[in-house]
């Protein structure tokens, strides 16, 4: 397993592009390439509709842009689900639900530090599907434990499929709900959650690792068992880095952190220069130094992204380009600092 490092590139999967070519290309400008999700292109494109396909119960209308589940449809395609559960083919992303994928699949990756997948996770999909009772499936004692096995199939298929283009391809699993497991009002608590993603996460083959935009509580995703912890450390590092001891274990056992830094909404991105970006970043680093981590380690077990999806700016795809743009120029400018290769 060879991970990624030395502040090279990558960035999230959800584009705002609605032109399958011009969203690989973007893509591809990246050291660490990933096929993109294009909601704003058809509904199919969508992260959760993605994760869904095959799922017993799923009632998906694409006129109205909705995703719900049926306990009953559930209980009429669940043996028809388990027949096919020994079949890797079965729980893979089909030309139907994405329209880059299988594009992505056909190129020449091989020369590329590494490559990345993505699938949503079981908890933010348990969270945003309802059922017919307007009830988030995660509640669902019956249905979650299936729907954790389910996903880690996804994930592993997929996974399998990068790594024949690329020896070091890993996977994001996007976790947004996360963040709310910590709320008093979500009915369905960190203990149930940290058991839940064990059982996951021992499914899923390495490398693999969770994003997430959010501000959850970092010790307890810090102690999961992945491999890399993509963030957004443009609103929630100087959070983020207070957790000195679990940063410095993560990182001691293998782990790799992805410091999303680069705003791509209009209004903060044309906040920001290159300068001030690395100025917040290296504040970041020279914090978690001065409290006993080695830079120079923590620069081998780093890499950057823009800090968020973004499909809300009026002028379209074209800031998140910016913010493309203007991570690669970031990572230039801190790799001569630092002296990386």
């Amino acid at each position: 397993m060879t991970l990624p490092g030395n502040l090279l590139t990558t960035a999230m999967g959800v584009m705002p592009h609605t032109d399958v070519d011009r969203a690989i290309e973007q893509a591809l400008s990246l050291d660490i390439p990933f096929w993109p999700q294009l909601p704003l292109l058809k509904y199919y494109e969508d992260m959760y509709v993605q994760a869904s396909e095959h799922f017993p119960g799923i009632l998906l209308d694409l006129e109205k842009r909705t995703l719900r589940f049926s306990t009953t449809k559930f209980i009429e395609e669940f043996e028809e689900t388990l027949a096919h559960m020994d079949e890797p083919e079965y729980f893979d992303i089909s030309p139907t639900y994405s329209a880059v994928y299988h594009r992505f699949l056909e190129l020449d990756l091989s020369e590329y530090p590494a490559i990345r997948g993505q699938l949503e996770g079981p908890i933010s999909f348990g969270f945003n599907v309802l059922d017919e009772d307007k009830r988030p499936i995660i509640f669902n004692d019956t249905v979650r434990p299936f729907l954790i096995e389910f996903m880690a199939k996804r994930v592993n298929v997929q996974l399998s499929k990068l790594k024949l283009k690329n020896k070091n391809a890993f996977m994001f699993v996007d976790e947004p709900g996360l963040q709310f497991i910590f709320s008093a009002l979500s009915g369905y608590g960190d203990v149930a959650a940290r058991e839940d993603m064990e059982v996951f996460f021992s499914m899923i083959d390495r490398p693999r690792g969770v994003h997430l935009c959010g501000n959850p509580d970092w010790d307890f995703l810090l102690n999961l068992d992945i491999d890399i912890l993509s963030m957004d450390v443009y609103s929630n590092g100087e959070v983020f880095v207070r957790y000195v001891d679990s940063i410095k274990r993560f990182l001691e056992r293998g782990g790799v952190l992805g410091w999303g830094i680069v705003p791509s909404n209009i209004e903060p991105f044309e906040k920001e220069t290159l300068d001030s970006l690395s100025e917040k970043l290296t504040s970041m680093w020279d914090e978690l130094a001065n409290k006993g981590i080695d830079l120079d380690f923590l620069l081998s077990r780093s890499i950057l992204s823009p800090a968020t999806c973004c499909l809300v700016n009026p002028d379209g795809e074209k800031t998140v380009e910016k913010a493309f743009d203007l991570t690669r120029r970031l990572s230039r400018k801190l790799r001569q600092i630092y002296k990386l290769e």
